[in-house]
């Protein structure tokens, strides 16, 4: 009955062994850098790392174009107060007429004008100049 014992446990301790080589097996094989979840971890780290730099980098960006279009608004809102401004003080200027330019005097007419305002000219063409 010792023998059968013993033959028992030296087969369970050989099975345990072979079922840990297996798992170190498998588990090497599923850390692994190159091809297995080792690997797919290391990547997605590297591509966060990425993310966060270039994130960093547009909110950057952002601010400075942010502070740029409040400067140029501040800018526009300044422009506007100055136009307004010398728009009013023209209304206090008096009217002065153009004497550059003498003007007609316009008298309404109610008839039609005989004369047509536009002509058309037809060029005559030669037959000799046709080729």
């Amino acid at each position: 009955m010792d023998i059968i014992a013993d033959i028992l446990l030296i087969s369970g301790a050989i099975g345990a062994g072979v079922y840990c080589l297996v798992l170190g097996r498998r588990l090497n094989k599923f850390n692994d850098l190159e091809k297995g979840v080792g690997g797919a971890v290391a990547v997605l780290s590297a591509q966060v790392d990425d993310l966060n730099r270039t994130l960093a980098a547009a909110q950057n960006t952002a601010a400075g174009a942010a502070q740029t279009l409040t400067d140029l608004s501040k800018r526009g809102e300044e422009i506007s107060r100055k136009l307004e401004f010398q728009m009013a003080s023209l209304h206090d200027l008096p009217e002065v007429p153009n004497t550059s330019t003498p003007q007609r005097p316009v008298t309404p007419t109610t008839e039609c004008p005989t004369t047509p305002m536009f002509a058309r000219r037809l060029h005559s063409v030669n037959s000799e100049e046709v080729v």
